[in-house]
């Protein structure tokens, strides 16, 4: 497990960092977007600390108490919980401009790790409540973040209760419409990743796609990238 420690630093809302593979930095500048970025966003953006975690290592750990609230940068990261029989089950993947790491409870109710080397700004869970008190936009920002993880929690269930190719498919749509891709979806995670996020085997997750790529719903251009041919027969598959 990725050894942590946290510090006070000059600045209250900006916390030191030391650690295997995080390493901190200055604020991290706004991603470039022609859309301007949310309040809260800004406020992450100037208030936090940012820092890298190379490929796989640990964010924080379940369990482990729930102080800072985090911001994709760049790269990409999961949440997972290993259960009692040892499977590992993948709960979201979060991608450049979505936060995470938001709890209810005092504490981690999973872990999070980066997929690939990724840059991750990190702001203190209580000077962000205190702050989105005191800011009606903060506010708003931070219950609307709430709301779509408990939404992206209630899809997920259902997801898991459909059928093999309907959860591949689903998965598929949703990260075009994340990733704003009209016809090329680039996926940042293996296919291992996926088959823990959807609740099936590798062998499962290649077999549906080659099934897919078959039917010429799909071309299959490398294991990360895949190109959506037939949208309508994929709509159609979603269930």
């Amino acid at each position: 497990m990725l050894s942590r420690s946290f510090s006070p630093t000059p600045s209250p809302n900006v916390p030191a960092f030391s650690g295997v593979s995080g390493v901190a930095s200055r604020p991290a500048p706004a991603p470039n977007s022609s859309k301007k970025a949310s309040p809260l966003a800004q406020y992450m953006q100037l208030a936090g600390a940012t820092m890298s975690f190379a490929r796989n290592a640990e964010i924080f750990g379940e369990n482990e108490p729930a102080d800072y609230v985090y911001s994709v940068v760049s790269g990409s990261v999961r949440t997972y919980k290993i259960l009692s029989d040892g499977r590992r089950q993948i709960s979201g993947f979060y991608l450049p401009g979505d936060v995470f790491g938001i709890e209810f409870g005092d504490d981690h109710a999973f872990s999070a790790e980066a997929i690939t080397d990724s840059k991750v700004v990190v702001v203190k869970r209580g000077a962000l409540n205190a702050l989105a008190e005191r800011d009606p936009a903060i506010g708003r920002d931070l219950f609307a973040i709430t709301g779509r993880e408990l939404r992206r929690v209630q899809e997920h269930l259902i997801l898991l209760v459909k059928t093999a190719r309907e959860r591949v498919v689903s998965f598929l749509l949703e990260m075009a419409e994340r990733a704003g891709a009209e016809k090329v979806v680039a996926l940042p995670m293996p296919r291992q990743d996926i088959a823990d996020y959807l609740g099936l085997t590798i062998e499962t997750v290649s077999r549906t796609l080659t099934s897919l790529e078959g039917s010429a719903a799909i071309d299959i251009l490398t294991s990360r990238r895949i190109a959506l041919l037939n949208r309508t027969a994929l709509n159609r598959l979603n269930g």
